[in-house]
């Protein structure tokens, strides 16, 4: 698999950051959650970013990051959500990476991030599934653009995930 790199794409809640270390082990890649590493770098939550500094420069750190992981090789990356939203990452993505869109009904991910609606700042003071709607709405297309393979996720365990990108990679 010479220097593959794997990122996992996905609205918020689909399992990126769960999917992810089960898939590298299986690999015997390296996992890098790209909100961890962007903490790290910033010193700072998200929210913390969000806050203080605006979604711009989250934008701007992500894509830093981002970058820094298309360098290096035998890694399975899970960036947030909005990654998509920003052009020259989508192009960093479908250029570096075999990108995996790991696809969810909305009642999945509202199943899923109901309680942590407060700690994402996106979602934040607005009805979780019309935020949701809205998001993948924006959010959706770019997916589609970037995704070398697309895994529905909806009542499978990440193990089962994890096997089904796995058979992706072989055949390509």
């Amino acid at each position: 698999m010479g220097t593959l790199r794997v990122a996992l794409v996905g609205f918020m809640g689909c399992g990126k950051s769960t999917v992810g270390p089960v898939l590298a082990r299986r690999l015997g890649f390296e996992f890098v959650d790209l909100d961890l590493d962007i903490q790290k770098t910033a010193g700072r939550t998200i929210p913390e970013i969000f806050e203080q500094d605006g979604e711009s420069a989250f934008r701007a750190l992500e894509s830093e990051c981002l970058a820094r992981c298309a360098r290096r090789s035998h890694l399975v990356v899970a960036p947030g959500g909005g990654v998509v939203i920003v052009q020259a990452n989508r192009r960093l993505l479908r250029t570096h990476f075999h990108v995996v869109y790991l696809r969810a009904r909305p009642t999945t991910l509202a199943e899923r991030l109901r309680g942590e609606a407060e700690h994402r700042p996106l979602l934040r003071g607005h009805p979780l599934e019309d935020r949701i709607a809205r998001l993948m709405g924006e959010r959706g297309a770019f997916y589609d653009e970037v995704a070398s393979q697309i895994v529905d996720v909806d009542g499978k365990s990440p193990e089962a995930i994890a096997e089904e990108i796995s058979s992706g990679l072989k055949s390509t």
